[in-house]
């Protein structure tokens, strides 16, 4: 399983990295997406939007299912990645460079609570 170790994760399967100017960047992870398999469609927050951590934010749909992404911090939606609404299947290809969205978090602080790599490893391996 591929685990950039520069990055934090959630525990409903997001990675997060935090930009030099504070954005943070949000995907799912390789272990998401090829759980879900082929990826048809997302459906991207409105720039500007502001969540709460564990919002509901977007949508991944596959052959398979479609799977809610919450927001793994508080804050406003700063950029989407447009190129996924025609060509959803880069999040197969590369997860961790096929990005959903960025966010402005309302607490940079926030981000530092996630998993590290090694946690959210022995998350995954746990429930396999």
């Amino acid at each position: 399983m591929n685990l950039p170790n520069d990055l934090r994760y959630t525990k409903s399967h997001e990675w997060v990295r935090t930009e030099a100017d504070g954005i943070v960047t949000v995907g799912i992870t390789d272990f998401a997406q090829d759980a879900l398999g082929d990826l048809v469609f997302v459906d991207l927050p409105a720039v500007g939007k502001t969540v709460a951590a564990g919002d509901v934010i977007a949508i991944v749909e596959s052959v398979k299912a479609a799977s809610d992404i919450y927001a793994p911090v508080a804050g406003s939606v700063a950029a989407i990645n447009d190129e996924l609404k025609t060509h959803p299947e880069n999040i197969n290809r590369d997860a961790f460079s096929a990005w959903l969205f960025r966010l402005k978090p309302a607490n940079a602080k926030d981000v530092e609570a996630l998993l590290d790599a090694a946690s959210y490893r022995a998350k995954v391996e746990a429930e396999k």
